[in-house]
């Protein structure tokens, strides 16, 4: 613990009680707060989201002067600071890969159950705005990131693996790399998991759709694999026939089928998943 103040100190986050967003001049952060087990919080109030949301932090116990480090966000499943499904940053915490690969690890919170899209008519149902304009450039401010594209890594499972792929594809300028477990990556209708209240319309759904960002921006992601998919419990079938549009569209990426594994994020999974982003 008396490391973590050292380093909260050092980055000078407690100087100023909250700052406003370059974004938007409602976009409030406040100054961190330090939780028993190590993650520093802080909250967040903006235009995009319903009510007051969190930005959970972990960092490496031995940052140096100068030093700049990548940013892994562990993409939530559930609204709030729901556990029904686990803790994904608490699962890092655990595993110390904050430390073994010298990562700042963020998680966001969201007001709604996240989907990564913003709703067509309700501005404060903007899930992908909140994420683009108010928590990657908080993380960017507040902490030692190398803030360039290809050190922005996304890790998610069910609904979050759909969005981290879902964010790589549609903005592959801003991440570099994402990996998802156990994910719907071939859904293709709203309405399903939660999803009809934060897409709205099929139409607007349809913006987001995976096998549609797929074949418009595949090409894309050109060089070492940027995408990784992995193990399921409830999705084979979808990494299946993921990985299937993958070859036939030629995008690089990597699969690993299994093995299967409970739809939780400490089941197993994440050690390895983290693994395929940092390498």
């Amino acid at each position: 613990m008396r490391q973590v103040h050292v380093l909260v100190s050092t980055f000078g986050l407690f100087a100023s009680a909250c700052y406003s967003s370059q974004a938007s001049d409602q976009t409030r952060v406040g100054k961190a707060e330090i939780r028993s087990n190590g993650e520093i919080v802080h909250r967040m109030s903006c235009p995009w989201q319903t009510g007051e949301t969190l930005i959970r932090v972990l960092l490496p116990t031995d940052v140096k002067d100068g030093e700049t480090l990548r940013v892994l966000f562990v993409l939530p499943v559930e609204g709030g600071e729901g556990t029904r499904w686990g803790n994904g940053l608490e699962e890092i915490r655990k595993l110390k890969l904050h430390d073994r690969h010298r990562l700042i690890c963020v998680a966001p919170t969201f007001a709604q159950l996240p989907w990564y899209a913003d709703h067509p008519t309700d501005s404060e149902i903007a899930q992908e705005t909140y994420f683009l304009k108010a928590v990657v450039p908080a993380i960017d401010r507040l902490y030692p990131t190398s803030a360039k594209s290809h050190d922005r890594l996304l890790l998610g499972f069910s609904k979050s693996g759909w969005g981290a792929v879902t964010l790589l594809l549609r903005h592959p300028d801003v991440f570099g790399k994402a990996a998802a477990w156990d994910a719907p990556l071939m859904m293709d209708t709203s309405g399903r998991f939660g999803s009809g209240p934060i897409f709205g319309t099929q139409q607007n759904f349809a913006h987001y759709q995976i096998t549609s960002l797929l074949k418009k921006h595949g090409a894309e992601l050109t060089g070492p694999p940027r995408l990784f998919h992995l193990g399921y419990d409830n999705f084979r079938d979808h990494h299946v026939r993921f990985e299937a549009l993958l070859n036939e569209l030629n995008v690089p990426h990597v699969h690993q089928d299994g093995p299967k594994l409970p739809h939780h994020w400490n089941s197993g999974w994440v050690s390895d998943a983290v693994g395929f982003l940092v390498r």
